[in-house]
């Protein structure tokens, strides 16, 4: 794998630390008295001891603590699997600091610059920081790359943006796939998150995004496509993505593709409701006008989604930066306003989050041989969504990020 020291650099200087905190160690620690939620079927164990030793879970119980382990004492508050953020554009170990306090303990990056995401992917995995887990994304797949783009890749400079689109996009690809990416990103249509672009506009043709997911299937690495508007999403789903980004403008006809073909659907809600606030990661009175008409119009996608039983999963579309308004425990809450259970709501963040980023094997669940990536709040989450709002502990592979238990 690739990862030069630069990159390495920059992130370094970018969070100067994280947040002056360092990675707590991976002791084996015991969790008492707590009432661990079943992300899978929704049931409760109470009063248990939940053991962790290596970064994973070892035993959930009432058998007593073993001798050595560091006694966390949760007196009855509630334990679910760590919150995943299946779209983030975070860059910095600031910025992963908050994604990390808010709850989150995976993220699935949508495309930041230099393979800032690639080199925090090695410092979670190194311990160098606790987390949160990073799925790679590498540079954003566009047929003219630009200039940050060339300056981490100088052999993407020969490409000629007026040549044959299909191999421009390959190149890239290519790029990004020898820097060892877990997922690559490719818009579909336009943003929604500038003034002068069109997100109904498709940007690629189904042939050129099977190019790209034809090229990403050489590593068997899944393709994300950001798609507002149906054609070009309709385009993606037909080219074999993985997820479809946003959504906004689906038609029935590509959402039951999508269930048919078993592609995700991430419809980043919350981030519209900041499209239309002020401050924020946005604040334009165009996109605050924009944002009007466009979330309702994703309300009803998420509804009939829902309804016909495509996968939804949780993504925050933000940086995490310091004027950032959204969480991913506000779209869990905004799931369920749109018809999800409570249970379904938590499953999008966890479970069906993992099963997205194929690595339900690791986490997305408190059960015994996954990485201990745990959230602890005081009220039950299946009857108070708010909680996740308010962690109390978080675990992220082991060590202990947050703890606000004694205060």
């Amino acid at each position: 794998m690739k990862v030069d020291r630069f990159t390495v650099l920059l992130v370094c200087l970018a969070g100067l630390g994280f947040g002056g905190q360092h990675a707590d160690a991976p002791r084996p620690r015991a969790l008492t008295h707590a009432n661990v939620v079943d992300a899978r079927s929704g049931s409760i164990a109470r009063d248990v001891t939940l053991t962790i030793r290596d970064g994973r879970i070892a035993a959930l119980g009432s058998d007593a603590p073993p001798a050595g382990y560091e006694i966390v004492d949760l007196d009855g508050a509630y334990v679910l699997p760590g919150l995943i953020d299946a779209h983030t554009h975070l860059g910095t170990l600031d910025a992963a600091r908050r994604a990390l306090e808010s709850g989150v303990t995976t993220v699935r990056m949508a495309g930041v610059p230099f393979f800032t995401d690639v080199a925090m992917r090695e410092l979670a995995r190194s311990g160098a920081i606790p987390g949160p887990d990073v799925v790679p994304s590498g540079l954003f797949v566009r047929h003219a790359p630009p200039p940050d783009a060339i300056l981490t890749e100088p052999s993407l400079s020969s490409l000629d943006p007026n040549g044959n689109r299909a191999a421009n996009l390959r190149r890239v690809v290519q790029v990004n796939l020898a820097r060892d990416v877990e997922v690559i990103k490719v818009a579909a249509t336009e943003r929604a998150g500038l003034p002068d672009t069109d997100p109904r506009q498709q940007t690629y043709s189904e042939a050129e995004l099977r190019a790209v997911v034809g090229e990403a299937a050489t590593r068997s690495v899944p393709v994300e496509a950001h798609a507002h508007g149906d054609a070009g999403a309709m385009a993606a789903v037909r080219a074999g993505v993985r997820s479809i980004e946003h959504g906004t403008y689906l038609s029935d006809a590509t959402l039951t593709l999508m269930r048919e073909n078993g592609v995700f659907l991430v419809p980043t809600y919350a981030t519209l409701t900041d499209l239309g606030a002020p401050g924020g990661d946005y604040d334009d009175p165009v996109l605050m006008i924009r944002a009007r008409h466009m979330l309702p119009r994703l309300r009803t996608t998420i509804e009939h989604a829902h309804r016909i039983g495509v996968r939804l999963v949780t993504g925050s579309d933000t940086a995490y930066g310091p004027s950032s308004l959204v969480r991913i425990s506000h779209e869990v809450a905004h799931l369920a306003e749109m018809g999800l259970t409570p249970l379904e709501a938590i499953q999008a963040a966890t479970i069906t989050g993992a099963e997205l980023l194929m690595i339900e094997d690791r986490t997305g669940a408190v059960e015994p041989g996954l990485e201990a990536d745990l959230l602890v709040v005081h009220d039950n989450p299946l009857e108070n969504l708010l909680a996740l709002q308010d962690p109390l502990l978080i675990v992220s592979n082991g060590r202990i990020a947050l703890n606000r238990l004694t205060r």
